[in-house]
């Protein structure tokens, strides 16, 4: 669902880049809360979703390079939201989303620059908020189990995705630059994009799934949901007894190796996986080309980028070229990423040392 540049007017374009560059600020102070736990101390979490959020970045844009068919012509990608939101939490979620989107427009040409705005607003906002908020209210009236976080996370995930449809079908008609009614875009994109969204769910639910099932704990969305332990005693049903927690070093070789898997499941996904994804132009493409909505689109500002169109420039044989553009795309975003959550975080434990350390005189 990445905008190209012409698509929007500029004035609308300039809009949804001021929304786009509050929220990212906004998350950025919410960032700190999830990244490095409460003003009190840093034991809530916060080191354990901070090496992990860089890790979600790069799987994003791993799995978004993977499209797959939803109709006759059309394919479909993770737009990944939902996904974040409830692996590393809604605020860091926004931020791991744009820094795949800043990624994808500047190296690879996807997704135009003067469209970042609203890509941000459509792609990490949108779908991130209508996620969480669908996920929390799930979560509140189910079991409180792991199954639940999960089916939680199918249901959230696949309604985030005509959400985002919605959303860009209304910014098209404050700021379209062609002239197609805005009935015939709705019913399109919804369309189109309801059946991503099945997609999007089991992708998102198979993910979360399979975190929880290794490591529960790095799910910012299941602490403390899953209900305690029962065993039966003399005929009743009573709580076990709290497990003793494990080692520090323990849990930190336990968080490096779900790391390590991760990294190189996104390299795989990227660097092979993604030859046999989908040809077929994504929902929005789809409807743009058949609509007319792409009539003014423009050239991409870095068209001319070695890795534009997810390819190495020079190089012949279009497998490998497409591998190794997937491997360095997982490699910058990991690497951008986790440098800006390792930055957000530190920024979080500075303050929270200095309110421990007695004043001297």
């Amino acid at each position: 669902m990445h905008v190209p540049d012409g698509f929007i007017n500029a004035p609308v374009s300039a809009v949804t880049g001021v929304v786009a560059a509050a929220a990212v600020a906004v998350s950025l102070r919410g960032a700190r809360r999830e990244l490095g736990g409460t003003s009190h101390g840093l034991s809530s979490g916060g080191e354990k979703t901070a090496p992990l959020a860089g890790l979600v970045a790069a799987f994003i844009f791993a799995v978004q390079m993977l499209n797959f068919p939803v109709a006759a012509g059309t394919s479909g990608h993770l737009l990944g939201g939902a996904l974040a939101a409830i692996l590393v939490g809604p605020y860091t979620g926004v931020l791991c989303v744009s820094v795949v989107l800043l990624m994808q427009g500047i190296l690879f040409a996807d997704g135009g620059l003067t469209a970042l705005g609203v890509n941000i607003t459509d792609m990490a906002i949108t779908t991130t908020v209508v996620a969480y908020l669908v996920f929390r209210g799930l979560v509140k009236v189910l079991p409180r189990t792991r199954r639940s976080v999960t089916a939680a996370s199918f249901v959230a995930a696949l309604l985030s995705v005509p959400a985002a449809a919605l959303v860009f079908t209304a910014i098209y008609a404050l700021g379209g630059t062609t002239d197609v009614p805005i009935s015939k875009v709705l019913t399109a994109m919804v369309g189109v994009h309801i059946l991503i969204g099945v997609g999007e769910a089991v992708i998102t639910a198979l993910t979360v799934g399979a975190v929880i099932a290794v490591r529960p704990d790095l799910v910012h969305g299941a602490r403390g949901l899953t209900a305690p332990l029962k065993l039966r005693v003399g005929g009743e049903l009573v709580d076990a007894p709290a497990a003793t927690p494990a080692p520090a070093a323990a849990r930190s070789g336990s968080t490096r190796k779900v790391w390590g898997i991760g990294i190189v499941t996104a390299l795989l996904l990227a660097g092979f996986v993604s030859f046999y994804a989908s040809a077929s132009p994504d929902g929005l493409e789809k409807v743009a080309h058949d609509k007319g909505i792409d009539a003014k689109t423009t050239q991409h500002a870095s068209s001319d980028s070695p890795l534009a169109d997810y390819s190495v420039k020079d190089v012949g044989d279009a497998r490998l070229a497409g591998g190794l553009a997937g491997v360095i795309g997982v490699g910058v975003t990991v690497v951008v990423g986790s440098g800006v959550f390792w930055a957000v975080r530190r920024r979080r434990a500075e303050p929270a040392a200095a309110e421990r350390t007695p004043e001297t005189v």
